[in-house]
């Protein structure tokens, strides 16, 4: 009979004198959900010290997004780009899909590009001997371990999962004693606490790579990743194997569990360009990358072609038939575009002011905004010096006045205001009469 953990837990955060508190008397709601309870103690962690990677999953997760579909040609240049950009690790299919993923994984190994390739597998025997004629350098294995999956998926035990995973690590290893392996739990939030300790600490002797920890419908929050993650460093032997993560973003917690999921100790996190992927994705490469930047701008940039960002996602946009969206971690129009007055005031003084991320590392600009009802006075006197109009700041301000009451009752762009600016003479009589 299979273990049931379909329970929820809706994260209470705890004040210092309570976070001693057992976890069992955390409130629970019996509903579908998540079985692992979480607490908001969270000791300091300096992420700027801490070495990590990326796994990106653009041509395996990727290939999951409904709008998606790369010919062999495209996969390639997808890999190309993606090693380019200097990522450490490019994920592809299963080479059992078909006759062509399987050409096309070994054609991109042939390619011998920076990044390391993977593929990924289910955990059986001809998946793994199809991955080995490959010549990829890594072997991703997977398989559930949530009642859901085990009940209406493969049907296994704990125990026959274990013995699966043993046999297939042993079998890989002795074909290629050199390839990396990672163990991956399936639906890794809504399964048995216990169970998942007995697979992590067992999979780990085996002399892997790496465990994967997977959050498959998106539904853990942060707090609750960081507890799971930190759960799984203590139970493995991280003298021979590191943790990594792949986390969907169904709830739109998929940057922030990548974030915390570094703070617990997780070394690896997979990512997609722009997030693409099984309904709605996961951890998109430049929002995770906005993320660090502030954490150790350094250590990003002499890693990561940052500049190369756009070209990356438009290439991606172009071949799934879609947009960058305009709020965009880094590329989107909105970005770097600042329009309330107060703000542009500032950020022509200095642009840390209200950016945390300066647009010129990724090659892109900022842009104020200024044809609208909330512009001020130093933004228009800023436009004014770009057109090389001599204006005094009483006359800026009076056409300031102007403009934002134009605005009010009417759609206006940036030809409107420049057209009052030039002809400013004909404006500031009006306002005289």
């Amino acid at each position: 009979m299979l273990k049931k953990s379909i329970s929820r837990y809706s994260p209470t955060l705890l004040r210092a004198p309570e976070l001693q508190t057992r976890l069992s008397a955390l409130p629970r709601c019996q509903q579908f959900g998540l079985s692992h309870d979480a607490l908001l103690n969270l000791p300091e962690q300096d992420l700027s010290k801490r070495e990590w990677f990326i796994i990106d999953s653009t041509i395996r997760e990727g290939l999951q997004f409904c709008n998606a579909f790369f010919d062999s040609n495209e996969k390639r240049e997808i890999a190309q780009r993606i090693s380019d950009f200097g990522i450490e690790y490019i994920e592809l299919l299963n080479p059992c899909v078909s006759q062509q993923s399987f050409d096309d994984i070994k054609a991109i190994v042939d390619m011998r590009l920076n990044a390391k390739i993977l593929t990924h597998v289910r955990c059986n025997i001809g998946d793994v001997d199809r991955a080995l004629q490959t010549g990829v350098d890594g072997i991703d294995i997977v398989i559930g371990t949530s009642s859901y999956l085990r009940q209406f998926s493969h049907g296994k035990s704990i125990q026959e999962i274990k013995k699966m995973a043993k046999n297939v690590i042993e079998y890989i290893q002795a074909k290629n004693e050199n390839i990396e392996i990672r163990f991956s739990t399936e639906d890794s939030f809504r399964s048995d606490i216990d169970d998942l300790m007995d697979i992590y600490s067992f999979v780990s002797e085996l002399n892997i790579s790496r465990v994967g920890i997977a959050d498959t419908v998106g539904i853990a929050a942060p707090d609750q990743v960081y507890k799971l993650v930190s759960q799984v460093r203590e139970a493995i032997n991280t003298s021979k194997c590191d943790i990594e993560i792949h986390l969907h973003n169904d709830t739109g917690c998929a940057i922030a569990n990548a974030y915390m999921a570094l703070k617990a100790g997780a070394k690896y996190i997979d990512t997609c360009v722009l997030g693409i992927g099984e309904r709605n994705g996961i951890v998109p490469l430049g929002g995770f990358l906005s993320r660090m930047i502030p954490v150790n701008k350094e250590y990003v940039q002499q890693k990561y072609k940052l500049k190369e960002l756009k070209n990356l996602e438009n290439y991606i946009c172009n071949h799934c038939d879609i947009q960058i969206p305009f709020n965009n971690y880094i590329t989107g129009y909105a970005a770097f575009t600042h329009k309330a007055g107060i703000h542009a005031k500032a950020v022509l003084n200095n642009p840390e002011t209200y950016e945390c991320l300066d647009p010129t590392d990724f090659g892109l600009k900022r842009y104020i905004h200024i044809a609208h009802e909330l512009t001020g006075w130093n933004a228009i006197k800023d436009r004014a010096e770009q057109l090389n109009l001599e204006l005094n700041d009483a006359q800026i301000k009076e056409l300031t006045e102007y403009i934002k009451n134009f605005a009010s009752v009417k759609k206006c762009n940036l030809s409107d205001v420049d057209n009052i600016l030039i002809n400013h003479g004909e404006y500031l009589d009006r306002q005289l009469k």
